[in-house]
């Protein structure tokens, strides 16, 4: 086949389709076919759903399946359709592999193709043939929204679908690390930022040089695996419920454009959305634009509403925000008249696609650093914290996001358990804050106190009779390490490190997305993680249990040199003290009832420490 051939073959969609679709005098057309994929969602027969698949490279289409569909008969016709080879992969919905009962997947859900094999190859496009079969099989609407949403949310895909039909285009957006674009309305407004999952950091049609990886593999964070990040927006949205910290109303798409980005699959190539008609689907986050007048980062944060830094900062402890800076805080000034807190100024939380790990990793929470976070909560705060259900809010995900990992649920439980006692306990923001970051000392970096406690509850659950005598030695690695490493720990909570103590700012560790800060980490496997346990330095009396720390070396050569490194060269450093993903359903229930029994203890202590520091702080202030 010939290079120019190649080229024009290279949509991820079919280009038959969508030539009638974009093509001048084609309106009629254009709005027949909208038409017809609604009319075709409207009257899905009984036992058919559309899902959209996945390839690790980003190639996405949009299939009907019926009852006899399996695995096999997916990947076939996503074989014939998009021309990409299926021997030696797997067919996976969240944590589940696929093989031939589909009757987990729902209507509307993203399935991702993923190859069994370790070494995956993500820089090769797929070729899509124009084809009249084809063309019967995928008739997808410009943006098709997967799962439900919001009247608001349907409003704006509307509107956007009809400015992308009058030819109007979206914006690319220049910074972050990944993808983004803003699309408008018919009146040329931008109304939605849209994020697509493989354009991502590290993903494979990452616009801005950050490739490497493919969907599935680790990200940014190690526990947020790439093309990840979307669902994760929506999650943020649903959780923010009765839209207590304002976040912008947010969805999971499928869209179509020529705006997109596709890499070429030869080094020096030029990007695939520099030349014309490289019309492409994605599967992408879709967020409400909201008019803004700056970010938290650009302005002194003494005008923050206390009550808008605490709902936000609820909503962070909640989900486990590894990246709230302020460049993600948007701030709009009420000029002339208040906001829903009487102050003129109103925050709009936003960029939560490092919410809800998979494991705890480093936070990062820049509101602890600002006065607001360190005012008690008020009652109607207090109430808003007893009303939340951990479990109504995993039913909730686990419905509208059917493909959300198990392990991430654990988390969102966990923290929302964490808050719940903290806050009953009298802490403050900063101080609940302050318990999960991590303190980074010298080069080194300690658990958290919140990862303390989860470690001594994870070597209880080992101890625990019914679990203790059935494990074989070298039957689980990243279980067995527990067992290595906590030895000598049952002390721990009462160890003098184990006193919340306030921690500087120069502690904290850069925000995830300063990543030139942050540049030099080997992505060590499992392997290297535990040799880095038994190597860890001492911070507490030998009599007392030594907790692994993370040895760091931070690099600030030239941002040319470093940007070309590779991927795995790139990684921020993460840790994880505690998995939860090994842990099986009856292991997870008496984890979180040990989890609650040393969590009280250790915030009695902490509220004694915390009661201590603020009569010392306040024998040597001036008076208020």
């Amino acid at each position: 086949m010939s290079p120019n051939l190649e080229s024009t073959l290279k949509s991820q969609v079919p280009a038959l389709l969508l030539r009638r679709l974009f093509s001048a005098g084609g309106g009629a057309r254009r709005d027949e076919a909208a038409a017809a994929a609604k009319q075709q969602k409207r009257q899905m027969p009984a036992g058919r759903r559309r899902v959209f698949v996945q390839t690790e490279s980003g190639c996405v289409l949009g299939m009907d399946l019926d009852r006899g569909d399996n695995a096999h008969t997916v990947k076939r016709r996503l074989q014939l359709a998009l021309n990409v080879p299926t021997g030696g992969t797997s067919l996976t919905f969240g944590d589940r592999v696929l093989e031939n009962d589909l009757s987990s997947v729902r209507s509307d859900s993203p399935l991702l193709l993923t190859r069994n094999s370790i070494h995956r190859s993500c820089s090769t496009p797929c070729l899509c043939p124009v084809s009249e079969d084809f063309e019967q099989k995928d008739c997808s609407g410009l943006v098709e929204i997967l799962g439900s949403s919001t009247v608001s949310v349907k409003c704006l895909v509307d509107d956007v679908a009809t400015a992308i039909r009058s030819g109007l285009d979206p914006v690319p957006i220049d910074s972050g690390l990944g993808g983004s674009y803003y699309f408008r309305n018919v009146g040329g407004d931008r109304v939605a930022i849209v994020k697509p999952t493989d354009e991502e950091p590290f993903a494979p049609n990452n616009p801005k040089g950050f490739t490497g990886r493919a969907l599935g593999q680790p990200g940014l964070k190690k526990s947020v695996r790439v093309g990840e990040t979307g669902f994760r927006e929506v999650a943020a949205y649903l959780l923010d419920h009765d839209n207590f910290a304002n976040v912008p109303a947010t969805a999971l798409v499928k869209i179509t454009h020529s705006i997109f980005n596709i890499n070429c699959p030869m080094n020096g190539g030029t990007p695939a959305h520099d030349q014309k008609h490289q019309i492409t689907s994605k599967i992408a986050s879709f967020q409400q634009f909201i008019a803004h007048d700056f970010d938290a980062s650009d302005h002194g944060t003494s005008s923050f509403p206390v009550a808008a830094v605490h709902r936000i900062g609820i909503l962070d402890i909640r989900i486990f925000n590894t990246d709230r800076h302020g460049g993600n805080v948007l701030v709009r000034k009420l000029d002339g008249g208040t906001g829903r807190f009487g102050c003129q100024t109103e925050l709009f939380p936003i960029d939560h696609g490092l919410c809800l790990p998979e494991n705890l990793e480093d936070p990062y929470f820049e509101w602890i650093h600002w006065a607001q976070a360190s005012i008690p909560f008020s009652e109607e705060e207090l109430e808003y914290i007893r009303k939340l259900d951990p479990m109504r809010d995993v039913e909730l995900l686990r419905r509208e996001l059917p493909m959300i990992r198990e392990a991430c649920l654990r988390v969102l439980v966990l923290c929302t358990i964490f808050l719940k006692e903290a806050a009953t306990f009298g802490l403050c923001l900063a101080e609940i804050g302050e318990m999960m970051t991590r303190e980074f000392r010298g080069m080194e970096e300690e658990p958290s106190k919140l990862e303390v406690v989860c470690m001594e509850a994870r070597k209880r659950v080992t101890e625990w009779e019914p679990f203790s005598p059935g494990v074989e030695q070298g039957e689980d690695m990243d279980f067995q390490f527990s067992m290595d490493v906590l030895g000598g720990y049952n002390d721990m909570i009462r160890s003098p490190r184990f006193n919340c103590s306030g921690m500087k700012a120069s502690n904290f560790r850069n925000p995830l997305t300063k990543l030139v800060e942050s540049m030099n980490e080997d992505n060590d496997d499992d392997e290297d993680r535990k040799e880095t346990f038994m190597h860890s330095s001492s911070r507490i009396p030998s009599a007392l249990f030594n907790p692994p720390s993370v040895h760091r070396t931070t690099s600030l050569n030239g941002s040319a040199h470093t940007l070309n490194r590779s991927a795995d060269e790139q990684l921020p450093s993460s840790m994880c003290f505690v998995r939860f993903a090994d842990m099986s359903t009856e292991e997870w229930h008496v984890f979180i009832e040990k989890f609650q029994e040393l969590l009280k203890e250790a915030l009695d202590e902490c509220k004694a420490a915390a009661g201590q520091r603020m009569k010392l702080r306040m024998g040597t202030s001036c008076k208020f």
